[in-house]
């Protein structure tokens, strides 16, 4: 038997303003996408905010329809705005901000599963690393330099091939 260890680095900051200028204003860019989000059921609103390596920034915001799961994730509407209308452009940066109707969230809201999969699937064919910026309505900023720190095992196009 052999054990594996697996380690992941994020950085932590006390706030969004510790970042430097041009990710304070992604994610500024990411909160005013997070207003927009339609998410009448969950009331939990998701923005997302891409820097692109053409200077563009494309914003995407979770949308949910009364058919589950039709929906879909902010991080996911906006790389896929990207790819449609940026092909072979790659994806620098992106920012994310959550915030409920109800309750003030405290903490960093990550991408989810289905999210993280398909950002590395993007990260992984412009072979460069995407950096992800996480913060919830307060308190602490996460930074994540690739989605690899947060998807260490992940699923590729390999393991659908023949060897």
């Amino acid at each position: 038997m052999e054990i594996i260890n697996l380690q992941t680095a994020i950085e932590c900051f006390d706030s969004a303003s510790e970042l430097n200028a041009d990710e304070q204003a992604l994610m500024i860019t990411a909160t005013e996408a997070l207003s927009h989000a339609y998410a009448p059921y969950s009331r939990f609103r998701v923005g997302a905010a891409l820097l692109l390596e053409n200077g563009v920034v494309v914003k995407g915001n979770n949308q949910e329809n009364a058919a589950y799961p039709s929906g879909l994730c902010a991080e996911r509407v906006g790389i896929f705005a990207a790819g449609a209308n940026y092909p072979g452009i790659a994806v620098l940066k992106i920012a994310i901000t959550a915030a409920s109707m109800d309750f003030a969230s405290d903490h960093p809201v990550a991408p989810c599963g289905a999210c993280r999969q398909t950002l590395l699937e993007y990260e992984i064919n412009q072979q460069q690393p995407i950096v992800i910026i996480m913060k919830g309505t307060n308190g602490k900023t996460y930074r994540s330099v690739g989605v690899r720190q947060l998807l260490p095992l992940f699923f590729h196009e390999d393991g659908l091939k023949a060897k």
